[in-house]
């Protein structure tokens, strides 16, 4: 773990929008922060999705998108999926 990086995982449609598996940005941001990077980077296409995903902080649901995120952070990238 990278104590001044985030690693940022897309799972399933992410992935596919994104156009990769995982990517390492700085820390010091909030989820929303780290949402209009990624849009900056992959374009509308990852936008939609972020609207609409679950984060993952470290494995644990995070709910407030304007809160820190912890250096050394795994974000995992969740979009809503089929089927049950």
């Amino acid at each position: 773990m990278d104590p001044t990086h985030l690693t940022v995982r897309y799972f399933a449609g992410a992935r596919a929008a994104a156009g990769r598996t995982e990517e390492v940005l700085p820390a010091g941001r909030s989820l929303d922060d780290l949402s209009v990077e990624l849009t900056q980077r992959h374009g509308d296409r990852l936008a939609a999705v972020l609207r609409v995903a679950s984060f993952l902080v470290d494995g644990v649901t995070c709910h407030d998108r304007r809160a820190p995120l912890p250096a050394g952070a795994t974000i995992d990238v969740l979009p809503p999926f089929a089927g049950g």
